[in-house]
């Protein structure tokens, strides 16, 4: 009995918890539960399992990702959100099949859809991926450029709707750039050059290719910015109005932004705006190999000091001494109220 009150005593915490619940399950319950996680096994060694590729190198099409995987059979898999990101489809609370089929089943894309690609799209492959032995949905690589064929024959049926426009143009984008890359494949294969090119070279190739067209469609100040933003200076977020924000933010993001990354910056962008009487964002008068990768880096690191900042007054004050503004060396007073 003593030895049966030491063990006793020596269980603690969530295992003395996962005891007693353990103990009070009587032996039909804790049965069917053994027999559920045998079932759950067998299913799981069913399934099939990627032989190569991950979640951290994905096939890269500009800013886009799409994890990308091979199967023990040999079938190329795209993830299930990465097909939908690839078209423009953002994430929602739904199954991304539900989702991707309501679009491919809708008024618009009639006819546009073929019975082999619905049926795919509806019933995606559940597999196993390598990282940590997960489970995960994908489709055959082909229904990517099959779907974007769609949205193109929808688009030049003039049956889609104006939201959807922009997943046409972004399916034109993609369809041009995989033409481009398979002939390119396709010459390498012939000639062995296949052998001997870079690992990645056609995925290189892929991302030059797209990501000039792309750049319209890149988000350039990530979502983080204005949620910072909107905290820093005492405001709820989001807002009511998704699309709102302060109009006084402009005068925020010129000096958080452009004062900060080159001498004369900002006074540069405006005189370009004026020329053509366009006050357009910004950003777009960036030159694409040094301007925007500036940008992004500038971003990136801003939105860490905001993480890091507790009010508007202590985020310039870390700004001042990380970024200081090139074009004055006076303390620019932006915390005086929202306007």
């Amino acid at each position: 009995m003593a030895g049966a009150k030491n063990d006793e005593t020596q269980v603690t915490g969530k295992a003395k918890g996962g005891a007693a619940r353990a103990a009070s399950l009587t032996k039909e319950r804790r049965s069917e539960i053994a027999r559920n996680a045998a079932l759950a096994k067998a299913e799981m060694a069913k399934l099939p399992k990627a032989t190569h590729g991950s979640s951290d190198h994905p096939l890269k099409i500009g800013d886009i990702e799409i994890p990308c995987y091979v199967l023990d059979d040999g079938t190329r898999i795209l993830s299930q959100r990465g097909v939908m990101s690839g078209i423009g489809m953002s994430r929602g609370s739904s199954q991304g099949s539900d989702r991707l089929t309501l679009l491919m089943e809708s008024k618009a894309l009639a006819g546009s859809v073929s019975e082999k690609t619905l049926s795919a799209i509806k019933s995606p492959i559940k597999f196993v991926h390598g990282s940590g032995g997960g489970v995960a949905y994908g489709y055959p690589a082909t229904i990517l450029a099959e779907i974007c064929e769609a949205l193109l024959v929808a688009r030049k049926n003039e049956s889609l709707l104006p939201r959807q426009q922009k997943l046409a143009e972004q399916a034109e984008i993609l369809v041009r750039g995989f033409a481009r890359v398979g002939i390119i494949a396709l010459i390498d294969e012939a000639t062995g050059y296949q052998k001997d090119r870079a690992k990645d070279a056609l995925a290189q190739i892929l991302e030059a290719f797209v990501a000039k067209e792309l750049q319209p469609y890149v988000r350039t100040f990530p979502a983080a910015f204005y949620e910072e933003l909107f905290r820093l200076r005492g405001l709820p977020y989001p807002p009511e109005n998704a699309k709102y924000r302060p109009q006084y933010f402009g005068v925020l993001t010129n000096d958080i932004v452009y004062k900060r990354i080159a001498p004369g910056l900002l006074e540069e962008l405006k005189k370009e705006n004026a020329k053509d009487g366009k006050k357009g964002q910004l950003f777009r008068r960036l030159t694409v190999d040094k301007g925007h990768p500036k940008l992004r880096e500038h971003l990136a690191s801003t939105v860490t000091v905001m993480k890091l900042s507790t009010d508007y007054q202590d985020f310039i004050a870390k700004m001042n001494m990380i970024h200081p503004r090139y074009d004055q060396t006076l303390s620019l007073d932006l915390d005086s109220g929202d306007q």
